[in-house]
């Protein structure tokens, strides 16, 4: 009996690729500016565009530079500059009408004398997944074979962005602020019709001038946020991440009081993912008692984001310093915090680093410190990497003589799930035809553990014939048991 194919067909997003580049951006401070001994510098990045060309995928952000510096009267000044910035990198998969997800980080930088002036050179880390809308086949069903028919869920990714503003004020026992940093992380993020709902916290950290000495003033500051997605309609769990573009910071000194009232702004941009999912009636497998099939099989699988874990963290121990500290160096405050990491298979690893200010022959000096850590993230599934790390405050002492010691607390969030699997039949084809037994009877010898299908397919035998002839089975098999089939004598 020749066989007869019906298909299902359908239009759904899949990532294309996803890619790693960097790029070297430099800003130059001139001597008019007359920069004096710089002891701290704060890079900052943000995302401008992310475009797919044929072959290429052009992204452009912005890069901010703070330095903090002695002035001629020996008081700490700073001073800011930004300059725009394009990279590209080349893909043979890409295509104009894909589009692309961009995630720029300021990986490091470097201080180099410029003449009078200086260079600020930072290397920025771009990670794009980029992403197109194709076609699925699957086949429903097949006439003429004996088919297994499963049913499943197939999910197509549907990704959004947007941004929104946070506000707030504050005291700040402080007369200026030189620099802020911040750094955000997505605590909840759901979908409803029409919009979607982030919340999440802003953990601001503040370099400022008390008394003409440094100090910093750690803050969280939670927010909420609305982002439109027209193509949200059910309520749903998603996964979204966090970029801070720009903070603004406005200081209202009170001198009576001696502290200063904080205006803060952030402009934060978000980008993430929710999936469309569709359930679905398939052939998984297929045979035919009068020919061999030749079968094509697809697979899809993914990893859906069900669940926001959040974890508080205390790290400690002993840090690397560069400069020589002895008991003559006086530590005035840890200023920029920031994290490095790497996905472990129980957690994370990675390392703390801060701006260690400190007084030494009547003279403020800085140094780098960095705190290693490994952090074990119980609960947390293998196939989890949507990880996310920010340091709510860092404290330095000197225990012993040339020591440092380093205590940070981290706040890490990570998008737990579970991984879905299908495999679906795309094509079938007819091959040789099959000899046929003669034999009124066969005894079949099952192998441990083959379920009613496997023993079908074996004996080319509908699974239905099977259980008839054989009530007495109960599958899996142990491979003990005698399997009769009976063939009626045909005229």
């Amino acid at each position: 009996m020749a066989i007869n194919t019906q298909y299902q067909t359908g239009t759904y997003t899949h990532k294309v690729a996803q890619l790693s580049t960097q790029s070297m951006v430099e800003i130059k401070f001139s001597a008019q500016d007359a920069i004096g001994e710089i002891v701290a510098a704060y890079p900052q990045v943000s995302l401008n565009s992310c475009e797919v060309s044929s072959g290429r995928v052009n992204y452009g952000g912005r890069l901010i530079i703070t330095l903090v510096y002695t002035g001629e009267d020996g008081k700490l000044c700073r001073i800011q500059r930004g300059a725009e910035f394009s990279h590209f990198v080349d893909d043979e998969r890409l295509a104009p009408s894909q589009r692309g997800d961009c995630v720029l980080s300021c990986v490091r930088y470097q201080l180099k004398r410029d003449g009078s002036g200086y260079v600020v050179a930072v290397v920025v880390d771009a990670k794009i997944s980029v992403f197109d809308s194709a076609q699925r086949s699957y086949l429903s069903s097949l006439d003429g074979a004996i088919c297994k028919v499963d049913s499943g869920k197939l999910y197509s990714p549907v990704t959004f962005s947007g941004e929104s503003e946070v506000d707030d004020d504050f005291d700040c026992a402080a007369n200026d602020v030189l620099v802020p940093s911040a750094h955000a992380l997505v605590m909840d993020c759901n979908v409803r019709a029409g919009v979607v709902e982030i919340s999440g916290e802003i953990y601001l950290s503040l370099l400022a001038i008390r008394e003409g000495a440094p100090v910093c003033f750690d803050r969280v500051i939670p927010f909420k946020s609305e982002i439109v997605c027209e193509q949200a309609l059910f309520s749903q769990r998603t996964f979204c991440r966090v970029e801070v573009k720009n903070v603004t910071v406005n200081c209202k000194v009170y001198e009576d009081r001696g502290k200063c009232g904080v205006d803060f702004n952030c402009n934060l941009a978000f980008f993430g993912r929710f999936y469309e999912e569709e359930e679905i009636s398939y052939v998984s497998d297929a045979f035919s008692k009068d020919c061999a099939l030749n079968l094509k099989r697809s697979e899809e699988s993914i990893f859906i984001d069900t669940d926001e874990k959040v974890y508080s963290e205390r790290v400690s121990g002993l840090c690397a310093v560069k400069a020589k500290l002895d008991y003559t160096c006086a530590f005035l405050a840890a200023v920029l915090p920031n994290v490095e990491f790497a996905r472990t298979s129980g957690g994370i690893e990675g390392s703390v680093s801060a701006t260690l200010l400190y007084e030494q022959g009547g003279e403020v000096r800085a140094t780098e410190v960095n705190l290693p850590f490994e952090v074990m993230l119980s609960g947390l599934s293998s196939e989890c990497t949507e990880i996310d790390v920010a340091v709510c405050g860092v404290s330095l002492r000197q225990r012993a003589e040339g020591e440092c010691e380093c205590e940070a607390q981290l706040k890490i969030t990570a998008a737990d799930g579970e991984k879905r699997c299908i495999t679906y039949v795309t094509e079938a084809a007819e091959g040789d035809k099959k000899k046929l037994s003669d034999c009124a009877v066969s005894v079949y010898v099952p192998e441990c553990g083959d379920g009613l299908w496997e023993t079908a397919k074996r004996l080319s035998e509908s699974p239905e014939n099977i259980t008839a002839a054989n009530p007495e089975l109960t599958f899996p098999l142990t491979g003990k048991e005698r399997i009769l089939i009976y063939r009626p004598k045909c005229d």
